[in-house]
């Protein structure tokens, strides 16, 4: 999947309206996942492949690697500008166990944005988890393809667990990440095909209303 590292503070009424639908998808994946991580667990992962350890041996100061790493502090600046976002990178490097529902948030929006192992790194700061629950949560929001919940579900989270994931719940562009990021392209075309699938949907339970 393709990352990107723009932020989205002028989005077209168009764009919002689209975040919007694609958030209907990701709310229905999000609520998937959630019965199936308690399963995580007890399963035992297999390890992650790390493509810059097998070209390690080859890299040299100054080569494309310290490219890598100039594009993935534009990545972080660029997530940084969601608020929550902000204050999870902020509590993640200070240490802090930012909860079951805090990890899937920022597993769900930042695997569009950041590379596996940077995942792993930010998230293995938790003290609340270990390296292979995180591998186990990355394979499956990667695998299954989870896009970023709304803030309805976010808010939703938020009161389920101690540590808050919202720094500010009553703002209502905190969390807003539809409207504070800009995803890769396939998110939102994916919006398209979720509507087009629940049109047919409807059209298909009117035509068999119709037929009785």
């Amino acid at each position: 999947m393709s990352r990107t590292s723009v932020s989205n503070p002028t989005a077209t009424p168009e764009e919002l309206r689209d975040a919007e639908l694609r958030a209907e998808k990701a709310e229905r994946r999000a609520e998937q996942l959630e019965q199936r991580l308690e399963a995580l667990e007890s399963a035992k992962p297999q390890p992650v492949s790390k493509p810059s350890e097998h070209r390690a041996a080859d890299a040299q100061p100054g080569d494309a690697s310290d490219a890598g790493e100039d594009n993935e502090n534009q990545v972080l600046a660029a997530l940084r500008n969601e608020p929550m976002m902000d204050h999870l990178l902020n509590a993640l490097d200070a240490g802090q166990d930012i909860g079951h529902h805090g990890r899937l948030v920022f597993a769900m929006v930042g695997h569009h944005f950041l590379s596996e192992d940077a995942m792993l790194h930010w998230l293995t700061k938790d003290p609340g988890t270990n390296p292979e629950e995180v591998t186990a949560l990355l394979r499956q929001v990667e695998g299954r393809d989870y896009n970023p919940p709304r803030r309805d579900r976010i808010l939703a989270w938020h009161s389920q667990q101690e540590f808050p994931i919202l720094p500010n719940p009553d703002d209502p562009d905190c969390g807003n990440v539809y409207r504070n990021l800009k995803f890769p392209q396939s998110v939102y075309e994916h919006i398209q095909e979720y509507q087009e699938e629940k049109l047919q949907a409807k059209e298909r339970e009117a035509e068999a209303a119709d037929s009785r």
